[in-house]
């Protein structure tokens, strides 16, 4: 990297201005990627919606690919982190703890619609977010796991993996009929919904 590039400029250092770049590029590829449109995500759109010149993107990122991968990464991020303040917000009562995990979820994704579209909507077919989605699956799979040894004192096992698949599995697929319009109920009933059967199967694995 040239030296001028690392120098600092109006007290902001060459490594600042490069990560805000980046930032830049991953909010502008979330637009594209998450937009009413979906699938058009380019180098050159991309670019154009950040309003930086190609040999700044290339700096930050090899190609498309490694940017969508970006993205995605940090909507799922940024999803997670909402989740898991929640939780630790909401007090040792395990219905409460569940009920606000999913409002907070639900919010996220519907809150802001990109979000939900980069990890629910079947529309994109991008293979690159298929793979990627199933990474995330796992990805929460086990962060449920981990509640639910933290709550309930359960110990890893298969039955415990199968039921956080199951229920991580059900979630995305009811928020994606939802976000579609194919799942005709309000948010608060969603959420209220969800909650009940999150701790009905929380209280099984808990007195199993």
């Amino acid at each position: 990297m040239a030296a001028a590039e690392m120098r600092t400029y109006g007290g902001v250092s060459g490594a600042d201005r490069r990560a805000e770049r980046r930032a830049q590029l991953i909010e502008a590829g979330l637009d594209l990627l998450g937009g009413a449109g979906g699938d058009q995500l380019t180098v050159r759109r991309v670019c154009q919606r950040a309003g930086l010149t190609a040999r700044y993107f290339y700096e930050s990122f090899p190609g498309r690919d490694e940017l969508v991968a970006a993205v995605y990464e940090h909507v799922v991020q940024t999803v997670a982190a909402a989740a898991l303040s929640a939780l630790e917000a909401a007090g040792p009562e395990t219905d409460v703890k569940i009920r606000a995990g999913i409002e907070h979820l639900v919010r996220a994704v519907a809150g802001d619609p990109r979000h939900g579209r980069v990890l629910f909507s079947v529309t994109l077919t991008d293979p690159l977010l298929a793979r990627r989605r199933l990474e995330s699956s796992t990805f929460f799979a086990r962060l449920l796991s981990g509640q639910a040894r933290e709550v309930y004192g359960i110990a890893d096992s298969p039955e415990l993996d199968l039921v956080a698949q199951f229920v991580v599995g059900g979630l995305a697929q009811t928020l994606t009929a939802w976000l579609s319009g194919a799942l005709t109920v309000s948010e608060e009933e969603l959420v209220a919904e969800c909650a009940k059967i999150f701790t009905a199967i929380a209280g099984r694995e808990g007195a199993g």
